[in-house]
């Protein structure tokens, strides 16, 4: 059985602006998109919108990778609210966003593993998530 993957916002980003983990990166979205779908919901695709102009220019952009763009599961949403509230009790900062945590909890309850730069976002919350970072292989 094939696992897809949801790819964290900040993996594009490296690519699109050329930055220091590019290369890794860029390693790994051809490394996994060429054994499983490659995913992005609605967060991340936000959050790559002010990088570009237009919605086609992003889609351009990402053209040569094979996307399959899935809706946030409510039950995700859920998780989601709920890891933010742990978060936030335990004196996470408001500069830690929702966001984050839909992303992780959404790879969660879909059963993806995450790629992303930042593993250590997302370890605490969402500790059965399969993680794909620099730092680790899980």
């Amino acid at each position: 059985m094939t696992i897809s993957t949801l790819v964290d916002s900040n993996i594009f980003i490296d690519v699109f602006e050329d930055g220091a983990d590019r290369e890794w990166s860029v390693e790994r979205l051809v490394e996994l998109g060429s054994r499983a779908p490659l995913v992005v919901n609605a967060v991340i695709w936000s959050e790559l919108a002010p990088k570009f102009l237009s919605e086609r220019e992003l889609n351009n952009e990402i053209a040569g990778l094979a996307l399959e763009k899935q809706p946030l599961p409510f039950a995700a949403a859920f998780v989601a609210g709920r890891a933010h509230a742990r978060y936030r009790r335990s004196g996470g900062k408001r500069e830690r966003t929702l966001p984050d945590f839909l992303i992780g909890a959404h790879a969660s309850v879909a059963g993806y593993r995450l790629l992303t730069r930042d593993a250590s976002r997302y370890r605490g919350f969402f500790p059965d998530l399969e993680i794909i970072a620099p730092d680790i292989r899980r």
